[in-house]
């Protein structure tokens, strides 16, 4: 079968050249002048509109287990809210339990996703029990196709792990190639700073806000990038949220260092007057790192723009505000950690493009292309070219929408960006040659394992 998607402009890393494009089944064949083919099966105008790479978004978890709950997108639910905001590939974490082994848990994680799965999927690794056994299989891993591995400097008693047992992983990393996600925030200084506020009869959840200072992300984000630069290892900060950590994993940058990071689009839109919000309200935008003063978001607007933000992900981990987020009431250190995004990550930043913060090559650079090389997706993922998979987004780029829950997919009973107005909005979705999003609604996808290559970022 023949699909054309001919008369729009099509975006790569370095802007935008009005071309057709021919795909044949599940590929890419053709990125040809206007007019070269007359016609296909299936003929897709893209006249006014943006065609552009399907979505990468790196930094997901559907049905992740969280403080006695779970996130309350499956995987069924979590693909499909993605493909309708333009993401044909996301990259979720299976959570290895103190106790437990890495491949077993990729087991687990195998068998939530198999067959469910709107859009193709690939598997990062939370590492939370170091041991001699768990650096053993990190290899497993690795042949399996899983490359990176996510490590926490917070949660202690949970996810938390020490110095000692972050320099072995990293050692084991340098090894074999593979990549380091740490979480960074200081935890233990952290769990202190909780304690002292709940005695103190401070528990709303704008405290969430007050105890993890961006302070104490800077300094754990810091001596990542120490125990990386000892170890050798390529380090990939995740949601990074703060001024203080961006200035420490610029410096790295500057100094050669494979250094990366991500952040998000509740730390460029949102702050911590959300988290302040009255009546419990705060607790939807409970997420850690927390959301942070204003001031932030124009140094990450600034670190996307020198790519000293790599990624922009969306750290998408959905709890319900009834029932779930309620958990916390009284105690704001209850409050599952956790927010929606997956939806509107492309949109929301497409308003970067809108407001002059980042090039439209940009934001096809931080949502697609960069995520795709950063792990080892890249030509299949990424990119319009000849041979790669033909997930493809066209885009109207003066479409309005308001954002809200009563229209989103996202299997949540709120949206962190109630009544945001966008200019721009996804008109139709492929994954792999299939049409998925359409004006005329959601026609179902065939999502199936990523097996995923090293960093191609890697001096």
């Amino acid at each position: 079968m023949r699909t054309l998607i001919r008369g729009g402009t099509v975006l790569s890393t370095t802007g935008g050249t009005p071309a057709d494009v021919l795909i044949e089944d599940e590929r890419i064949v053709a990125v040809t002048e206007p007019g070269v083919f007359e016609t296909a099966g299936t003929v897709l105008d893209a006249t006014g509109k943006y065609v552009l790479p399907g979505g990468i978004d790196a930094h997901t978890h559907m049905e992740m287990p969280f403080g006695g709950t779970f996130s309350a997108d499956t995987f069924e639910t979590g693909t499909t809210a993605a493909a309708w905001g333009g993401t044909t590939t996301i990259i979720d974490f299976a959570v290895q339990a103190k106790g437990t082994s890495l491949v077993s848990t990729l087991d687990k994680w195998h068998e939530k996703a198999d067959g469910n799965c709107a859009i193709d999927y690939g598997f990062h690794m939370i590492v939370s029990d170091v041991n001699d056994s768990t650096l053993k299989e990190m290899e497993t891993c690795i042949g399996a196709g899983v490359t990176s591995f996510k490590m926490f400097m917070a949660y202690p008693g949970v996810f938390y792990s020490t110095d000692g047992e972050i320099l072995r992983a990293m050692q084991k990393a340098t090894e074999t190639g593979s990549t380091i996600m740490m979480h960074a925030e200081n935890g233990i200084a952290i769990d202190e700073l909780v304690a002292q506020s709940l005695a103190a009869g401070r528990t709303d959840p704008v405290q969430h806000g007050y105890t993890r200072p961006s302070d104490l992300e800077g300094e754990a984000t810091s001596r990542a990038i120490t125990l990386a630069r000892v170890t050798g290892a390529p380090l990939y900060i995740v949601h990074l949220s703060a001024a203080e950590a961006l200035s420490a994993v610029a410096e790295a940058r500057n100094e050669g260092q494979n250094v990366f990071a991500e952040t998000c689009p509740q730390y460029l839109y949102l702050s911590i007057e959300d988290l302040a919000k009255p009546d419990f309200e705060g607790a939807k935008y409970v997420a850690s790192p927390p959301l942070r003063e204003k001031h932030h978001q124009a140094d990450l607007w600034r670190g996307l723009r020198t790519n000293d933000l790599s990624v922009v992900s969306t750290d998408h981990c959905p709890f319900c505000f009834k029932d779930q987020k309620e958990l916390g009431r009284g105690d704001f250190s209850k409050i599952p950690n956790g927010m929606p995004g997956v939806e509107h990550r492309m949109d929301l930043l497409h308003q970067g493009v809108v407001a002059g913060e980042i090039s439209l090559g940009r934001w096809v650079e931080a949502c697609a292309t960069t995520p795709a090389r950063m792990f080892g997706l890249y030509p299949r993922k990424g990119v319009i070219a000849p041979g790669s998979d033909a997930d493809i987004v066209i885009y109207d780029p003066v479409a309005r929408q308001t954002l809200s829950a009563e229209t989103h997919h996202m299997a949540v009973d709120y949206s962190a960006y109630e009544g945001f107005e966008l200019t721009g909005k996804v008109e139709t979705v492929l994954s792999r040659g299939k049409v998925v999003v359409s004006p005329g609604g959601f026609s179902g996808g065939r999502g199936k394992f990523l097996s995923r290559d090293l960093c191609q970022y890697l001096n």
